[in-house]
């Protein structure tokens, strides 16, 4: 998804970091994140979350979520992306929670392992071919919003799901984490940055897993 942060040149006041600490920066970030809808999946449970009025519910998913992207797209400062960062991981961590308590723990296994083997594969690709990724992320951005309002219609009109959309939103998300990786190798090594860019993949990886864990779900 595009964000400010990739378009940043840095400043002469930004501290760079190696290339080496800056990566591990991103991933360590991926991580905790990661760790935390983990717990808030272990420890959090699905009666209490069912039992929120949806209105209070789904207002207070997308304030954090908004807020949270606010801070990280335009803090020049680590600490304040970070909050930010855990203000996205927090409401994502309970829509993950809602959606895998419907699901065997054995197919949510794989759709992490599957999840991890394509991000893994894409980011090789991001490297590789960076110039590929910013030709096609106005596409990606068109291509999305045009299946979340043909989903939003089959849903509420037509009161129909169709299995090709989560294909179509898989090969998104796959070019986003190809993108988000690609640029955020190009942009200054600070460590703000870095968490900037871990947070863009963290929602790119996220939205990926629930896809796939709904194929193998329908399967």
């Amino acid at each position: 998804m595009e964000h400010s942060v990739f378009e940043r040149q840095g400043q002469l006041t930004d501290r760079l970091v190696s290339p080496a600490a800056y990566n591990l920066v991103i991933g360590l970030t991926l991580l905790w994140g990661l760790l935390c809808n983990w717990w808030m999946v272990a420890n959090i449970s699905t009666d209490w979350l069912r039992g929120i009025n949806p209105w209070v519910f789904f207002g207070g998913y997308f304030a954090s979520c908004m807020l949270g992207v606010s801070l990280f797209a335009r803090s020049r400062n680590a600490l304040v992306s970070f909050v930010g960062y855990n203000l996205v991981v927090v409401p994502f961590g309970l829509i993950v929670n809602l959606v895998v308590d419907r699901y065997d723990p054995k197919l949510v296994q794989e759709a992490i392992r599957i999840t991890a083997l394509v991000t893994v594969g894409m980011m090789i690709l991001g490297t590789l071919f960076p110039a590929f990724f910013r030709r096609i992320s106005s596409a990606l951005t068109v291509a999305l919003l045009v299946v979340i309002v043909v989903e939003l219609v089959e849903i509420f009109v037509f009161r129909a799901r169709h299995g090709i959309l989560d294909w179509i939103v898989v090969v998104i998300f796959c070019g986003y984490i190809g993108y988000d990786w690609g640029r955020a190798n190009q942009i200054p090594k600070t460590l703000d940055n870095a968490i900037d860019s871990a947070a863009a993949l963290y929602m790119d990886i996220i939205n990926l897993f629930l896809r796939i864990l709904r194929i193998l779900g329908r399967k």
